[in-house]
């Protein structure tokens, strides 16, 4: 199981809402270092993905055990 952080993360990179729309917004404002109106998200896509990747590929697949 990942966290909702995780898929917050995930989320944000790939565009693709897994988890809860709050905690990916949440994490976007956190990104963007403001708060975000949805209608702006598209026009920020590229910024969001760009500032995403790190967290992104920071991430570990593990076997389910290590939860």
């Amino acid at each position: 199981m990942i966290t909702k952080r995780e898929a917050a993360i995930i989320s944000a990179y790939t565009g693709f809402l897994l988890g809860e729309w709050d905690e990916v917004h949440k994490y976007i404002e956190e990104l963007m270092g403001r708060p975000v109106w949805t209608h702006e998200m598209p026009n920020l896509w590229d910024e969001i993905q760009a500032k995403a990747k790190p967290d992104f590929l920071k991430l570990e697949v593990g076997n389910g055990a290590d939860r």
